[in-house]
């Protein structure tokens, strides 16, 4: 499993009533609600300070009127929080479900520091995926096979209706070498709806590591799936020498399970697999029913480049084996789940809409100072949905914020039919702002208008993702400018180039440029791009960007491609920042539409 960063909830406290203290309301020196209390003395503790509060019957209400040094630079970082992005209480996620009512969220944080250590899993519910309520920690380590950590893994449904989650946990034991270990644990009143409480099962740890896989690489089970002769079956990402492979485990009773010899799935070196997930999807829905089309989705999450894969393909029951519909597209060589920042995903299927629904960890991209100061760090990504795309013939995925996203949307702000000449930058009047979602349509250019010899005295393959959007082609950089001030100090530029290769064809790429993004200092601002397959039939390249103050995930032809990044700014905050078409290339580009929402703020807290 990757090294965890840590996430909080604004430093979300609980009062020893169960009320809700966020380090903005100190920050802020709103008013704070206190448990009535006779002489109580409670210790709060926030990742950089401590403050003792002490309250009396007499005092019910109490103002913070004084900020400390530390407690300004909190409140400074909160421009940077999100708002429609899940931020739980500190860090990652691990085992979406859907269960009576409410869908659930479990995640790795460190509920202690803004750092990685003392994994523990946060639980929070929500009814639409887009509110969401903290509930009380879903696990902590606390037991010897887990005292290292409780890592990730994932949840499952039974026949019986009940949830149970298997989870790698880091032995601890002092006369023990530290292993990863697979664990189970149980809701200790099924009749819940809200899974407040959950239990690890007495044989514990129900899975040790084969002998052939090291100690720390073997962690991360999947959801299991039942096969028709009713066995289930999960997968745990493990590494084998240099090589990756996805272990098979099987059970008739979900409670006993012992190792499979066939492997579900295995790469050509490319390090440790983590994070693995499979799961059926059609071309046009999501489905669980199989049939003679069906096809699956295989992804793993690559420790050594910190980067998700996947595959398309069938799975063999008979032989329990997938295979990849392009093995030239295997692991390591095809598709990646996202081109920027985007790491240990997990999927789940949601019985409500019929529809499988991916979450994925959104690291940060400052120092861990910064961290430790801001008292949170890392964030989920929009969920999105999967499916097969059916005009490349299932070879992809196309991946889309949920519809419930859009029910955030403000007053549309719209143009159409906009001329950007060679070196324009035009400013969309009345859409600033830092949280918006932006959808915006290009015509293809012409590009056989110009000769290859033209081209290629520009950009002959020319890699723009290496130096960002200030450097000129014929066709291109062209696109969108968000979250930039008036001075253009901070701008972060999301955009398409199209350049021709020395072999004859035109590609299309696009760019998520952070080289310019924050004035602050100690920030890693990559560049991001890939390329992007534009079909014969296509006369048009089609974007959607969120923005959320510190994230932009921006979705390129109806999700055939995403890219997802971390920006900070420090002026182009709020209602300071604004956003921007532009045209660097030599070519004049047509926008046919651009449409913008101001993003309503959703707010978090615990129940």
């Amino acid at each position: 499993m990757a090294p965890v960063a840590v996430l909080q909830p604004s430093s979300s406290l609980l009062s020893s009533d169960g009320g809700l203290v966020t380090a903005t309301d100190l920050a802020t020196g709103g008013d704070v609600e206190r448990p009535q209390s006779s002489g109580l003395a409670m210790d709060i503790h926030v990742p950089g300070y401590e403050l003792e509060l002490n309250m009396t019957a007499t005092t019910e209400r109490q103002t913070v009127a004084e900020e400390s040094e530390d407690l300004q630079q909190k409140h400074k970082y909160q421009r940077h929080r999100t708002s429609f992005h899940y931020q739980p209480a500190k860090n990652w996620m691990n085992a979406p479900m859907y269960y009576k009512g409410y869908y659930h969220l479990f995640y790795q944080y460190n509920p202690h520091a803004a750092v990685w250590g003392n994994i523990t899993w946060g639980h929070a519910v929500s009814e639409d995926l887009i509110h969401w309520r903290y509930l009380e920690d879903a696990l902590e380590p606390d037991q010897w096979y887990d005292a290292m950590g409780v890592w990730s893994g994932s949840a499952t449904i039974d026949n019986d209706g009940i949830p149970f989650i298997l989870y790698t946990g880091g032995s601890g034991r002092v006369d023990h070498i530290s292993e990863q270990l697979q664990c189970m644990a149980v809701p200790a009143d099924p009749t819940d709806p809200l899974l407040r409480k959950w239990v690890k099962v007495a044989n514990n740890p129900i899975i040790t590591r084969p002998l052939d896989v090291g100690e720390q690489d073997f962690r991360d089970p999947s959801t299991a799936w039942q096969q028709s002769d009713g066995t289930w079956i999960f997968t745990v990402g493990a590494k084998r020498g240099s090589t990756g492979v996805a272990l098979q485990y099987r059970s008739k009773d979900t409670k006993n399970w012992e190792l499979e010899e066939k492997l579900l799935h295995s790469g050509n070196s490319h390090g440790m697999w983590e994070c693995v997930d499979f799961f059926p999807v059609d071309y046009d829905m999501p489905t669980t029913t199989k049939g003679d089309t069906q096809k699956y989705i295989f992804k793993i999450s690559l420790f050594d480049e910190k980067q998700d894969y996947y595959i398309v393909g069938t799975y063999d029951e008979l032989a329990q084996k997938f295979s990849p519909d392009h093995p030239d597209h295997d692991i390591g060589l095809g598709f990646l789940l996202d081109y920027g920042s985007y790491y240990a995903s997990k999927s789940f299927f949601d019985p409500v809409k019929n529809r499988h629904i991916a979450w994925a960890w959104v690291p940060e991209s400052c120092t861990q100072e910064m961290d430790i100061q801001k008292g949170w760090s890392s964030v989920l990504g929009v969920p999105r949905t999967l499916v097969l795309e059916s005009k490349t013939g299932g070879a992809n995925l196309l991946q889309w914020p949920i519809e419930e996203t859009d029910s955030l949307r403000g007053c549309k702000i719209s143009q159409t039919d906009v001329k950007l000449d060679a070196g324009a930058i035009v400013e969309i009047k009345g859409a600033a702002g830092d949280q918006l979602d932006v959808e915006v349509v290009f015509d293809y250019p012409d590009v056989s208008s110009v000769q290859a010899a033209d081209e290629a005295k520009f950009n002959n393959g020319y890699d723009f993702s290496q130096a960002g959007y200030a450097n000129q082609g014929i066709f291109g950089p062209f696109g969108l400018l968000v979250l930039t001030d008036k001075n253009f100090q901070e701008q972060t530029a999301v955009f398409f180039y199209i350049v021709h290769l020395k072999d004859g064809q035109w590609i299309t790429r696009f760019c998520n440029d952070q080289s310019r993004s924050s004035l602050l200092a100690a920030i890693n601002k990559p560049i991001y791009s890939g390329d992007v397959k534009v079909l014969p039939t296509e006369d048009f390249l089609a974007l959607r960007v969120l923005v959320d103050r510190s994230i932009v995930e921006s979705f390129v032809q109806g999700g055939r491609m995403t890219i997802t990044s971390r920006v900070y700014p420090s002026v182009a905050v709020d209602k300071l920042a604004n956003l921007y078409l532009f045209n660097n290339g030599l070519t004049p580009i047509n926008v046919r539409s651009i449409a913008a929402y101001p993003m309503t703020q959703v707010t978090m807290y615990a129940i």
